[in-house]
């Protein structure tokens, strides 16, 4: 559990975006409805679009949901949530604008300061303009017991080191490292805030968890979705920035991290800043990028990512990446990491699958004949579930084996609700428990690995391997897993 406190604003910045009406106002309705939230709290939206208070509250209940309370008693809840929720419209950079948002909460805020979140719901190429003008109209607190204020900021964080660096640097001139909240939603998710539980609370599992035993660790995420409606803003930073340099590497800094001397935030990231410093930065020779091409899928005509109306006839912006990753240290020596993700794939998931080694000194193994090795399958979306693979004599009179799999599927092993990736982590940010977010060195040394290779696609205009949408990816990812000897792709 976080701090305790008693009074709350929290002012959503992109309003009346598809982030905030789906996702970050389902979550604060979910967290009011289960106590999460103080007794005194208001949420302000602000955003260009024109629209009034009701409007506003008319928005956000499309995509509220009474899953916490079911029954009557939901829409009193809902009743009582919107009456908090207030509109304000005007340019995102305009100072005079949020002094109009500034006047607006001194009077529901009845003039005694409250503790501020300010969540940018925004595109990042706007968050510098938009956090100077929240400073400039003097609603930003810069004391670090109450009344605070903290920001959250939404991926990707810059485009390569230098421009990251920038902004941390320039958003550091108004919000504080220790009020600056980067969140990476996967980062909540219930499966991947279980990994370090799943290794360090279940003795079975950490002293194989190693190169010894390991054979490859495979991170994969997958969307059978084209970038329609975001073809604009998904073309300046393609899968490599919007996935893999952060969504992936989250995940595998998880996998790969040591165990922490203490449970809290600074030990959690100094563990995680640890094994990311030790990732070698990626060769071109070991990255593959893919764009999808138009297909009939599920009886329907798919475009490509070229027939986006919002993407250049010329683009040579990948949607799909498979990359292998190496760790220098003890524990990892020699294990490839391969992690790949892509748009217009066959499905949609995101798994983490640990290969073992082969079993080769068995007494069972058969020449000729390789049983397949151990896996461990950690599917985080869509179906939350642990697999293990395991070998099993086949009943009957011979001796035959048979891998097959010890199943744990959350929804049959658990009867809590599993909360939404945005509800744990807004919880978070009011708590104060920066666990779960991005801390600026750990952002430093995830574009040091992804940076060179970047510019040097770019520099050498690498085009993209066409894929048809629906198909598993790009043929160079299997020729590259089969350089590494992983199999199971």
């Amino acid at each position: 559990m976080g701090e305790m406190i008693t009074s709350l604003s929290i002012v959503v910045v992109g309003a009346s975006g598809d982030l905030a009406r789906k996702k970050i106002f389902p979550a604060l309705f979910a967290l009011y409805c289960q106590g999460f939230l103080p007794p005194q709290f208001s949420i302000f939206g602000f955003a260009r679009s024109k629209m009034d208070n009701a409007r506003f509250r008319e928005k956000i209940t499309e995509h509220l949901t009474c899953r916490y309370v079911p029954g009557e008693s939901c829409a009193e809840k809902m009743e009582a949530f919107l009456a908090r929720c207030f509109y304000i419209s005007g340019q995102y950079d305009s100072c005079d604008a949020l002094l109009d948002l500034y006047q607006v909460m001194h009077r529901i805020e009845e003039g005694v300061p409250r503790n501020r979140i300010f969540y940018l719901a925004i595109p990042p190429s706007i968050f510098l303009d938009v956090a100077r003008a929240l400073g400039s109209a003097g609603l930003v607190q810069c004391g670090i017991s109450d009344p605070w204020s903290r920001v959250v900021i939404e991926k990707p964080f810059g485009r390569d080191r230098a421009s990251s660096d920038v902004l941390v640097q320039e958003m550091g001139n108004v919000f504080r490292e220790a009020q600056t909240f980067r969140i990476d939603h996967y980062l909540g998710k219930e499966v991947i805030q279980n990994l370090m539980v799943l290794r360090f609370a279940n003795l079975v599992f950490e002293p194989l968890w190693n190169c010894h035993y390991i054979d490859n660790v495979q991170i994969s995420w997958k969307e059978d979705l084209s970038v329609e409606g975001r073809g604009g803003y998904f073309d300046g930073y393609g899968i490599i920035r919007d996935v893999m340099q952060n969504h992936l590497l989250q995940i595998m800094s998880l996998v790969a991290m040591e165990p922490c001397s203490k449970m809290d935030a600074g030990h959690i990231c100094n563990e995680k800043v640890k094994v990311v410093r030790q990732i070698a930065p990626l060769k071109l020779e070991d990255i593959v990028v893919g764009q999808y091409t138009a297909a009939e899928w599920k009886g329907r005509h798919m475009g490509g990512y070229l027939d986006d109306e919002m993407v250049p006839s010329d683009s040579i912006t990948p949607t799909f990446a498979a990359a292998v990753l190496t760790i220098d240290n003890d524990r990892w020596k020699g294990v490839p990491f391969l992690i790949r993700a892509g748009k217009g794939l066959e499905c949609r998931t995101t798994e983490i699958r640990i290969q073992f080694r082969n079993v080769n000194t068995s007494m069972y193994a058969v020449p000729g004949e390789d049983l397949a090795p151990n896996e461990l399958v950690i599917r985080v979306q869509p179906d939350e579930s642990i697999m293990l693979t395991i070998a099993n004599k086949v009943p009957g009179m011979e001796m035959k084996l048979k891998r097959t799999q010890l199943d744990l599927r959350y929804q049959e092993a658990f009867d809590e609700l599993i909360p939404d990736a945005y509800e744990s982590l807004i919880l978070d940010v009011i708590e104060g428990d920066k666990s779960l977010f991005i801390r600026k060195d750990e952002l430093a040394a995830a574009w040091d690995i992804f940076t060179p290779v970047l510019h040097q696609l770019e520099a050498e205009g690498a085009k993209p391997e066409p894929y048809a949408f629906g198909s598993r990816g790009t043929t160079g990812a299997d020729a590259l897993a089969a350089r590494y000897g992983i199999r199971g792709v």
